[in-house]
Parts: C-alpha cells; structure tokens; sequence
C-alpha cells in the first residue's frame, strides 16, 4: 500500500468514527447542561466547596467564578512545583524554578499546556497526577462551561442568567470527561501505554552508557490530554514517544479523542437553540476547514522535492516511521486546529508550506473544530462578524438566531478577535527588537523567525506546540509566553460572557423575508471566507516574513 492512500485511508476512517460518535455525544451534552438533577457524587462536591449550583448567575457572576477558580489553580499549581522536592514520589527531581513555575502554572490552567521543560526529567508523580492531570480536566471543563454560557445568551431572552458556573464546571468534569477518560485510558493500556508509578530505571545498556527512563501514570494522563485538548505531555517527545503513542492505532484514536468534542459540540449548540440544522451549518464550516487544511498538509509533506524525498517517499525528516507523513500530517493538522498542541512529530522539520499551515491553524483563532469550548464559543464569535458583514452589505440591521447584533454585541466580538493577534505580533516584535530573547533561536533568517513568531502564536491562543528549535527556558520566555497565556485564554472569556449577558437580555426578533438564512449553505461559505479573511489581514506580514519566505525559497 502507498504511504499516500495509507493516509488517505486513515482520514477516512477518522471521519467515520467522528461521524458515528456526532450525534450520542452532543445529544448527551445537551442534556448533561440542561438537566435540573444532580448526581450524588455532584453533591459531595458542591457541599465541600460551598457552592449553591441552582443559584443561576448573571455574567458578571459567572466571569467571577471563571476567574476566581482559574486563578486559585494557578496558585495551587505553582506552589505544588515550587515544594516538589519535599513532596513523596517526587522521583528526586528538585523544586522547579519561580519563572517556570509560573509559566507550567498558567500553562496548564490556561489550558495551553505549552512545556519549557523536559517531564520525565522535571515533574514527579504527585505533580503530574495531582497537579498537571487535575488541570487537564478541570480547564477544559471550564471552557465548556464558557461556550455552553454563550449558547443560553442566544437560547434565553429577557433575562441576564446564564446558568451557574460551579454546576456547569461539575458536571462537564464528572459527566463528561470522566467518563470517557477511564474508556479511553483502556484502550491506550491495550494498545501498548504504560500506566505505573514506578521509580526511574535502566532501559538497556548502550554504546557510551546506559539509558534510563522513569515510569508513570501516562495513559491515564494521556487520554486526558487529548480529550481536554490540552496537550502537555508526560516526555518531552510528548506523542511522539512510544510510551504515550505507541502505534498507529494508537495515534488514530488520539487524533479522534482531539477532535470529538469539538465537533460534537455543535450538535449541542442546535439542540439548545432549538435548530439542529443552525449546528449543522456551525459542523459545515468547522469540517470544511478542517478538511482542506488536512488535504493542503498532507499534499505538501508528501510532495517530492529531491531525491531524499523520493527515497523516503516525502518529507519524513522529524517524524516517526511508526506514523508516517499520512498519521503525522492528519495529527498536526488536528492538533493546531484545536488547542491541543499535542506532537506526534516536530513541527519545525516540516516543509517551509507544512509548518505555515500548523501555524496559520493556530492563527485562524483554533475554531475549526477548535478547543472544548472556546472552539464553539470562538467560531460563534466569527459567526456573528459574518452577519455583522452581511447586514451592512444589504443595508439591513444583521441578527442571528433571533437576536440583533447592535453596536454592544458588535463591539465585544471586535473586542475578541483583535485580543490575540495583538498579544502574539506585538509580543513577537518585541522579542525580535531585543538582544537577548535571539539568544535562543537554533536558527537564523525567515526560519528562526517563524521559531518566534510560533511561540507565541502558540501561547496566545492556548496551543501549547512548539517548533521545538527555540530554547524557551529562559526568563524571557518563561514570562513573557506566561502572560501571553493568561491573557489569551481569559480576556477572550469576559468579552464572550459579557455578549451572551447581553444576547440573553433581549427580546427575539421575529423570522421575516430578509432574515439571512444562517442555517443554509451559503451562510456557511460566508462564515469560511470571513475567517480566512480576517486571519489573512491580520497575519499575512508576518507570514510573509516566516514560513511562507522559507516556503519559496526552497
């Protein structure tokens, strides 16, 4: 079989696996949401926190529930690495310095998951599994949360409540990700993961040495990982390493795990709006975008540029046999989409067009399908530009779904798409102005530009990948992604709380003649050509100047 219909082949049982799992899934997250009843094991939970989960919160409330808890994981976190070289199964690895300490902190509770340090050489068992697996749950279960806040903006009227953060947080922990967490820890257990909590030991003896690796509960952590679209792995190779991904079918149900939620998610939105056809539209445009880049990347890495690439049948440089360019191209694909930044292989040995589609991935703001939650809430965002553009280009005042969008709704949308390109080029610029922060570029020219510039492309929006050529462990970098971090994930949640407080408040207009018609293909090219055009105004300089200067160059 060629490694080109191999691929081919795999997209095609991924698309039917998501297909089969779209409809149970974002039906059972319906009712998860929606339901009045509370499960025994939710009521521990709510008595030892002191919460009231049927006090419904409007979003000012509910933003301060988001911050409030985000930001005593962010303190827990650092202090759990900060005394690690006291705790018991630390393994012997030392106290992690202040500055990287923060950044891990906020990474993970930022949901980015972007790692400055080598895992099997840093981070004991306590922290791993009582830390970083902890954030892995509880940040994608706040992301939901968010995403599920905006849809009762859109399905409620005449009323500022949105829910309450505390049972939303609950329940998407306990019904949701729980669930499918101990299933898919099984199959990765089947499928050749270690799960353990044993000491650092020898591998083998080699030429010059001896290798050691030390054990863990990496499935576990793993499934999480990517089910949370989080992305910090337990090795520094990340998904990559046999450990964690030990073989294509492995890594097929990774990238499945990746993507599932986020598009089933749109099949929550339709049953909560009450159109299911509205989150057909929503799927058709995520699918869309999804597929071509999928398509583009593939096309690239496997484009015979040389007699090194005929040999190897593509680009292989950077990437494990075990996959090949078909698994390694479908899994960046999926992973900078999202905000996963999980790796199975290194970004930065892709082709100068490879690394420019997992970058322009990221820099579309991750909505396609996205990350759990803030995939929905962002591609909802974009949605409303689009009939935002279409309602000037009619003359008439734009709605959607029964709401209008006035220069309130508009201004908090604006708000949020110009919040992370500006976070990323002027953190980018600032970094390429000063001398030291070039210290740690491995190369020069347009390609240690793009070293930079994916950083904190990945940091802004909640990735976590990286180019894997940058030396990131340095103040600079440990701060400066640190803060990109935190402001990426949260100032975007305020402006989208603060629309659906507003979108709740009104009174539904009625369906006329001129209503644009959201559910229908056309609405749905329109939304795809307004975010390949407002990402390509944006980021296109900085494009020119990285990967796509490296791209015509070679």
């Amino acid at each position: 079989m060629s490694p080109v219909l191999a691929g081919v082949l795999q997209l095609l049982a991924l698309v039917v696996a998501l297909g089969l799992s779209y409809r149970p899934l974002g039906d059972h997250m319906a009712k998860v949401y929606s339901s009045e009843k509370h499960l025994k094991p939710e009521k521990w939970i709510y008595k030892a926190i002191g919460a009231n989960p049927d006090v419904e919160m409007r979003w000012p409330a509910y933003l301060r529930g988001v911050l409030a808890f985000s930001a005593v994981s962010v303190l827990f976190l650092y202090l759990l690495q900060r005394v690690q070289g006291s705790l018991p199964g630390s393994l012997g690895f030392v106290s992690i310095d202040p500055d990287q300490a923060f950044n891990t902190a906020a990474s993970f509770v930022a949901n980015t998951n972007w790692q400055s340090y080598y895992g099997e050489q840093a981070m004991g068992h306590v922290v791993q599994t009582g830390g970083l697996a902890v954030q892995n749950f509880v940040s994608a279960a706040v992301g939901i949360a968010v995403a599920v806040a905006l849809v009762r903006g859109f399905a409620r009227s005449r009323t500022g409540e949105l829910g309450n953060f505390w049972a939303d947080l609950v329940r998407g922990t306990v019904r949701i990700l729980l669930p499918i967490s101990v299933i898919g820890a099984l199959v990765l257990v089947a499928c050749g993961a270690i799960q353990n909590f044993s000491g650092i030991h020898e591998v083998g003896q080699f030429t010059g040495g001896s290798q050691q690796w030390n054990g863990g509960a990496v499935a576990s952590q793993e499934v999480i990982k990517e089910l949370g679209t989080n992305g910090g792995g337990y090795f520094n190779a990340n998904s990559s390493h046999p450990f964690e991904n030990p073989n294509g079918l492995s890594n097929l149900f990774e990238v499945y795990l990746i993507l599932v939620i986020p598009f089933a998610l749109t099949r929550t939105f339709g049953r909560m709006v009450g159109s299911i056809r509205q989150g057909y539209a929503i799927l058709a445009t995520m699918a869309t975008i999804w597929l071509g880049f999928t398509a583009l990347m593939m096309w690239t890495e496997f484009h015979h540029g040389g007699p090194a690439f005929d040999i190897a049948g593509g680009a292989m440089e950077g990437k494990e046999t075990r996959f090949g360019i078909g698994g390694s191209s479908i899994f960046a694909v999926a992973t900078t989409l999202t905000s996963t930044g999980a790796v199975n292989s290194f970004h930065s040995s892709f082709t100068g067009f490879g690394g420019g589609i997992t970058m322009l991935g990221m820099q579309l703001g991750e909505i396609a399908p996205g990350g759990v939650g803030s995939g929905l809430y962002g591609m909802l965002i974009m949605a409303i530009i689009a009939v935002f553009i279409a309602g000037l280009m009619v003359g008439r005042t734009p709605e959607y779904l029964g709401k209008k969008i006035g220069t309130r709704e508009i201004k908090f949308a604006a708000l949020y798409i110009l919040v992370t390109p500006a976070l990323v080029l002027c953190f980018t610029a600032l970094a390429m102005a000063l001398p030291t922060p070039a210290h740690s570029m491995t190369n020069s020219g347009a390609h240690g530009f793009s070293e930079i510039l994916y950083a904190y492309t990945s940091g802004a929006n909640n990735n976590g990948s990286a180019f894997a050529g940058l030396n990131a462990d340095t103040q600079w970098f440990n701060s400066t992604i640190g803060i990109a971090m935190l402001l990426g994930r949260f100032l975007p949640m305020v402006f989208v709380l603060a629309l659906a407080g507003s979108l709740a408040e009104q009174t539904p207009v009625p369906e006329t003649a001129g209503t644009l018609r959201t559910e229908k293909p056309l609405f749905t090219g329109l939304l795809v050509g307004t975010i390949m055009i407002i990402t390509g105004l944006t980021y296109f300089p900085a494009l020119a100047l990285g990967p796509l200067a490296e791209g015509l160059a070679a």
